[in-house]
Order: C-alpha cells, then structure tokens, then sequence
C-alpha cells in the first residue's frame, strides 16, 4: 500500500504474525530469501522447493499460535515483502532467539527491518521474555550495520556456522 504524504509517498506493510491461509505466500517468500541469500539461512533453495506445500502449511499452522514459536510477516496486500521469525531457547527463559530475517531488495532501506523486529519483540514481551538474540555471518557487514542500528549490540561470541564450517557468526542482543 503506498500513501501519499504530501510531496513524497511512503510504502506501508501490516506486520503481523503470520496465518495458515499465508502458506503459499510464505512459501513463495522463503524460496525468493533462499535465492537471494543463501548463505543467511539453513537450507538450500534445492531443498526448500522440494518441500510439498503442506509441509509449509504444517510449519506456518504450528507458528501462527502459542508463546514459543512465531513467524512475523510484511503484508503490503498481495506478495509478502518480509518476514522474521522467533523461537525460545531452553538455555535462557528470558529469551527469544529472532531467525529467518529477510526484507525483498525493493523494500530495504524502507524501515521495514526495524518494524519487523519490533514485531518479534512485542511477542517477545507479551510471552515474558525481556531480551532478543540474533546471530549474522561474520563479513556480512550491511546486516550488522543494520542490527546496530536497530539497539543491538555485538556480545563478541563467535559460533561456527551451523552449516558452512568456514563460517563464523557473531551474536547480537539487545532488550525486547
């Protein structure tokens, strides 16, 4: 949706948590991050797209309710545009564990990050859990950059990449 603001117009997505109805598109916007991305998430694309839509619809009916397991989407009315996960840790109750970023390249540098974290973290709060952690691929300097705008502050832990042995990524907090 865009509306007009006087000389400049300003795009606007709902940021909600998604529903089971948004599988197919949740499906469609997972493939675009995995193609787009691949190295930010832990799956390849080969293997998402052999998923069978009700394995997706089984994973967005699973996350669309409940306190430990949710999937926020941008829905600017028709494709999805973005989308940020979060899920609890057993190790730290306080805490919830943001995953599966992604904004589509048309609507970055929209404040489109920023309102989906926000998301995450109203969830977060709302279930008890004060504080949000985030991992990014050590070298990915413009997601950094971005997070760190966003309050979150580098904690200086390293941890492999749980998929590319090469990699690193550093860890990210910062309150709900």
């Amino acid at each position: 949706m865009t509306t007009d603001t006087g000389s400049t117009s300003v795009r606007r997505a709902e940021i909600r948590r998604g529903r089971t109805e948004d599988a197919a598109r949740m499906r469609a916007l997972r493939l675009e991050m995995l193609a787009d991305a691949p190295l930010a998430f832990l799956e390849t694309l080969a293997d998402a797209a052999a998923r069978p839509h009700n394995e997706y619809a089984a994973r967005v009916a699973y996350t669309s309710a409940g306190p430990n397991n949710a999937q926020f989407v941008a829905d600017p009315g028709g494709r999805l545009v973005g989308h940020a996960g979060g899920t609890v840790t057993p190790d730290e109750p306080g805490l919830t564990v943001i995953y599966a970023v992604y904004v589509t390249p048309t609507w970055r540098g929209s404040g489109l990050l920023g309102d989906l974290i926000d998301g995450v973290a109203a969830w977060s709060r709302a279930c008890g859990r004060p504080e949000l952690l985030l991992e990014v691929v050590v070298g990915n300097d413009r997601a950094y950059r971005a997070y760190q705008r966003l309050g979150f502050k580098d904690t200086g832990v390293r941890v492999p990449h749980p998929k590319i042995p090469a990699l690193n990524e550093l860890q990210m907090r910062r309150p709900a």
